[in-house]
């Protein structure tokens, strides 16, 4: 067993030396070193690549992926005698001081490394590593841990009464007390051990204690998303429980809630009183981003051919035959048309993102609801709100008995990154109509923590972004009207993956469109009182509706064609919401009949034809100093 252990730590000096992480070790060293002060726990984060590990030595290998508390002792006894070597840290004295944290880039991609989080049972005793995704759920504040403390020998005598001998430090699924007791004993004379507590310094400013970050994060496997699509597709029914998830040190804060994560980590079972946890202590953490297939089907490609010569008829097509299943085709198509658009409009990408949210007002609230859960579970982050529950996040205590505040995920997180379907808006109170508006003009949301009553001394004040569509509707036959007027939100009269992925750039002339558009609108609806009716967002709504008629018809580039569909569907919600204006349109302004075949599709794109050059004259009349370019033929 010796020789084994002594063949891998030369091996493991090898690797080090090969990987470079020996250049990182002595880097750290160094900074250690440099600060002149004494500490108990000199700890090293060191990433090892366990298939270059396995391929210097088998057994190595094995004790990284199997027992990585001993392959962690191996390396620290090549650090320790690297360090006394080369004179590295002057102030080291024993091995115990040495912490050495092992990060694994991967594990091998076998279906026994991956840690099923639905599944029974939940193997939590074997203290090695293993990977797991799932959504984040619940996040707590920031906390300190002890991360190592040194103890001396109460016998005046004992020559372990002063020195380094006693050192603990966290090791992955401990809990505090494991680290700091009052029961340890001397194992030279059995002498009570008693903590040097002169060292203890919040924030780890003498070091000699190290306080460092900790904080829990609760997590569920990304099969929950299917429960909250708002229907049942008949499946065997399989039960999902929460996790908890320990992030400490440098891992604090790399999660958000409601983003799916890739975790590598070493399972473990936390005692809380009488109730035990089972945790995942990461090691590393990865987010994960679902990406649509790069190529579009063969019928697809055979209708996009067939429609080249209008930049108009491919997607009124697919307007035309989507949800086949839930309506007939050819009915609803502006509605249709409106789903479209806000479903290639999501995305987890947070700088780039143009929303746009939907809210249908209509006299058949049947039909509206059933093709908006229709079009949600074309989505994998497409969340319906349970009308009891919280659509924001919410603050409540910690249940691991820390004290601390906890963020509880909601509808809106949870449909991070895609469409969170709020259902009906006249069965929410002013209150929530308010918060609902705030956070569609900020795309964000604040929490009050208060420090008293969560064990701080200051009060926190937590902004979370909120990454997501809204879908809404309201039934005119029996709503008040104030609640339709919602300025944030377009208003629709009543294939997806691939398109929404598309990255587009908007054209001069398109530009030029929207904003002449804009800025006579802001003319024609105003009043003396109140000024402008056309609020600071329209602008955004606008360039979002091009983008979105863009990515729908396939393409990458935002043409006068896209901003003229985003108009008229604009157009149309202000004139529901204020009556007609100067831009007198069609009551459907964008399917004034039904596409039956080749000559009503002809006869449409004549139709969009005249409504553009009608907006021409529009700008031309009412936004002067704006130059728009006319095609005279």
């Amino acid at each position: 067993m010796y020789k084994e252990t002594q063949k891998m730590k030369e091996i493991t000096l090898v690797y080090l030396d090969r990987s470079g992480g020996l250049e990182k070790f002595v880097q750290d060293c160094r900074k250690y070193n440099d600060s002149k002060q004494s500490y108990a726990v000199y700890r090293f984060v060191i990433s090892v690549n366990p298939s270059d590990v396995a391929e210097l030595d088998a057994t190595l290998g094995n004790y990284v992926l199997h027992k990585p508390m001993k392959a962690a002792g191996i390396f620290q006894s090549v650090c320790f005698v690297a360090i006394k070597t080369l004179s590295l840290i002057e102030q080291l004295q024993t091995e115990a001081q040495i912490s050495i944290l092992l990060k694994p880039t991967h594990l091998p991609p076998l279906p026994s490394y991956v840690l099923s989080l639905s599944a029974f049972p939940f193997n939590y005793t074997s203290k090695r590593f293993y990977t797991s995704e799932g959504i984040a759920i619940a996040m707590g504040t920031v906390t300190k841990y002890t991360q190592g403390a040194r103890f001396l020998c109460t016998g005046e005598t004992c020559p372990y009464s002063e020195g380094f001998n006693y050192i603990r430090v966290h090791v992955p699924g401990a809990t505090e007390s494991a680290t700091v007791r009052n029961d340890f004993a001397c194992s030279l004379c059995s002498s009570p051990l008693q903590e040097d507590m002169k060292f203890r310094v919040l924030g780890g400013r003498n070091c000699v204690v190290l306080f460092l970050d900790k904080q829990i994060v609760e997590m569920i496997d990304a099969k929950v998303l299917h429960a909250l699509k708002g229907y049942s597709d008949h499946k065997a029914h399989f039960r999902i429980q929460a996790f908890t998830v320990f992030l400490r040190d440098e891992l604090a804060n790399r999660m958000t809630i409601g983003n799916h994560y890739k975790i590598i980590g070493i399972p473990a079972c936390v005692q809380n009183g009488p109730q035990a946890t089972a945790c995942i202590e990461a090691s590393s953490v990865q987010l994960c981003k679902t990406n649509g297939p790069s190529f579009i089907g063969e019928n697809f490609k055979y209708l996009l051919s067939l429609t080249s010569g209008s930049c108009w008829r491919f997607t009124a097509l697919l307007a035309n035959i989507f949800a086949s299943q839930v309506v007939p085709p050819g009915t609803y198509n502006t509605l249709k048309l409106a789903i479209l658009l806000s479903l290639v409009q999501t995305t987890c990408e947070i700088e780039n993102a143009d929303y746009l949210d939907l809210l249908v007002v209509t006299s058949d609230s049947l039909i509206a609801d059933r093709l908006l859960n229709y079009s949600l579970c074309l989505l994998p982050r497409g969340i319906r709100h349970p009308a009891s529950s919280d659509i924001f996040p919410s603050v409540s205590k910690d249940k691991h008995g820390t004290g601390s505040a906890s963020i509880q995920a909601c509808s809106a997180l949870l449909a991070q990154g895609g469409i969170c379907y709020i259902g009906d808006l006249s069965s929410y109170k002013k209150d929530k109509l308010e918060l609902l508006q705030s956070v569609l003009e900020s795309r964000t949301t604040t929490l009050f923590i208060p420090g008293k009553k969560y064990g701080e001394e200051a009060d926190q004040q937590v902004t979370i972004s909120v990454q997501t569509n809204f879908w809404s509707y309201v039934d005119v036959a029996s709503s008040p009207k104030k609640h339709i007027a919602r300025d944030s939100f377009l208003i629709g009269q009543m294939f997806i993956l691939f398109a929404k992925n598309l990255h587009v750039q908007l054209s001069s002339e398109a530009e030029n469109l929207i904003q002449g558009y804009y800025l006579a609108s802001r003319r024609v609806r105003r009043d003396s009182a109140h000024g402008s009716k056309l609020s600071a967002s329209a602008l955004k709504v606008l360039i979002s509706l091009s983008k979105a008629h863009t990515k729908l018809s396939l393409r990458k580039k935002v043409l006068e064609e896209d901003a003229l569909i985003a108009i008229l569907l604009f157009e149309s919600s202000l004139t529901l919401k204020h009556g007609k204006s100067a831009l007198c349109i069609e009551p459907n302004a964008v399917f004034p009949f039904d596409l039956s075949d080749e000559d009503s599709l002809q006869q449409r794109d004549i139709y969009l034809l005249q409504c553009h050059h009608q907006l021409l004259q529009f700008i031309g009349a009412y936004g002067p100093g704006t130059y728009i370019s006319t095609n005279e033929e």
